[in-house]
């Protein structure tokens, strides 16, 4: 599907105001072959803790964007290679992390867009702590699964429908 933040901005202004489109704050940097993806939204909320991320990434994505609610934390990454590689394989169009990646050369050659704050060598526990498919918050902004994603390079894009 073709898009544009900008455009979708520009072309939705009452849905902007309304608080049926939200922009995520630009503290997200870029990882993955693909800049631009979009897809519907499977959340999670873990922290520290990434064996919920890879249960859901195991399962046929359908081209969705798995949002993760990791706390913001910047001490373990919640997304390395073999879950990118994992994403790739599955179908997902993409990754949003409010939190940690790692193994970013092999997520950068992987064909899905990930977002996240930062990479950090630590790997993550993995107790299997965490809810999925509740609603989240992502840098402030309220993410609820079925929510549709849309990510380039100017943005991401958080809208209760699906936009034309």
């Amino acid at each position: 599907m073709p898009f544009a933040t900008t455009d979708l901005c520009d072309d939705h202004p009452q849905l902007l105001d309304d608080g049926k489109l939200a922009v995520l704050p630009p503290v997200f940097r870029h990882y993955g072959a693909n800049v631009k993806f979009c897809g519907h939204a499977v959340t999670l909320r873990v922290f520290e803790d990434n064996a919920l991320v890879r249960a859901t990434l195991e399962a046929p994505g359908g081209g969705g964007v798995l949002v993760i609610d990791g706390g913001g934390s910047m001490r373990r990454a919640l997304v390395g290679g073999q879950l990118g590689l994992l994403a790739q394989q599955n179908g997902w169009a993409g990754i949003v992390v409010d939190g940690c990646i790692r193994d970013s050369d092999e997520i950068n050659a992987c064909a899905i867009g990930v977002r996240a704050l930062g990479a950090i060598p630590r790997k993550s526990s993995k107790a299997g702590v965490g809810e999925r498919n509740v609603r989240i918050e992502i840098a402030g902004v309220p993410v609820q699964p079925g929510d549709w994603i849309y990510a380039d390079a100017d943005g991401i894009l958080v809208a209760q429908a699906k936009l034309a």
